[in-house]
């Protein structure tokens, strides 16, 4: 008769099987996640549909696995059943992110030779970023030349209240989008410097749409400041923001404005190579009214 396991060698069995089972769990979610893509990326290949089975041999699963994937996709809307005909296709929602795809790409590309202009004009590193879930997040970016310089590497995220980029783009949108914002996420202190009350932010934000571009003026990294301004689309709404960063010893407080009137020049290009539109009070910022 085998001898009752000690209590610490029980509970280490446990601890070891419940790790087992989060690990299988994990694979599983994997597993069901890569097959949900092979669907998907065969149903993007045909031009009217496929029928279930046609489907589930073309990706190697069995029809009923395929099926449960299909329905899970259908409820999210990245595929389409068709009763009538008994066809599956791409849904309207893998249209959505995939448009969204490119038009990242397309914004990205189109910026890049003004942002290397830009770079070459005020010798500081350029960046692009966009909103995204109450963040600004970088898309690209053309290092200067300096031994000392700047980094963000694109699909970094940094607050908005703090950052340059974050700033233009919120100068640019309207009040009920800042205090959505506000509520969400709040003004954390990032550093000694960074704005930590609504009051000081809006007004801080009035001031940078009254001139056309924001500043970071050591409020996300001591040591360094960044000059940004808004890019429009065709609707005058604000998309992105660009910026040029650097260490304060090579940007004084005389060579903002310096920056601020190039980098919004360079963001006003980059929306018209867009094909996009100034809101009016960007044109009278670009006036000096």
């Amino acid at each position: 008769m085998r001898a009752p396991r000690k209590p610490a060698q029980a509970l280490k069995t446990a601890s070891r099987e419940r790790r087992s089972a989060a690990v299988a769990e994990r694979s599983d979610q994997v597993q069901s996640l890569v097959r949900a893509l092979s669907l998907l990326n065969r149903l993007a290949t045909a031009d009217e549909g496929y029928a279930l089975t046609e489907l589930a041999q073309q990706v190697g699963l069995a029809s009923s696995t395929a099926h449960r994937l299909l329905t899970t996709l259908e409820q999210e809307r990245y595929v389409h059943f068709d009763p009538e005909r008994r066809l599956w296709s791409v849904g309207v929602q893998a249209f959505v992110a995939g448009s969204a795809f490119l038009k990242t790409r397309s914004l990205a590309a189109s910026a890049r030779p003004t942002m290397r202009a830009l770079m070459e004009e005020s010798g500081e590193t350029v960046n692009l970023a966009v909103e995204d879930q109450n963040e600004a997040i970088y898309l690209a970016q053309v290092e200067c030349r300096q031994m000392m310089r700047a980094f963000a590497r694109p699909g970094a995220r940094v607050p908005l209240h703090c950052s340059s980029v974050g700033k233009a783009l919120l100068s640019a949108g309207d009040e009920a989008a800042l205090a959505k914002i506000l509520h969400r996420q709040g003004l954390p202190r990032v550093t000694v410097k960074t704005i930590a009350t609504a009051a000081a932010l809006r007004a801080d934000l009035a001031r940078a749409r009254e001139r056309g571009y924001a500043i970071d003026d050591e409020e996300h990294a001591i040591g360094l400041r960044c000059v940004a301004a808004v890019i429009f689309n065709e609707s005058a709404e604000p998309v992105a923001a660009v910026s040029v960063s650097g260490p304060m010893a090579r940007i004084p407080d005389e060579r903002i404005p310096l920056l601020g009137d190039l980098v919004r020049r360079r963001a006003d290009a980059i929306t018209e190579a867009l094909g996009g539109a100034l809101p009016l009070w960007r044109r009278r910022a670009a006036a000096g009214q």
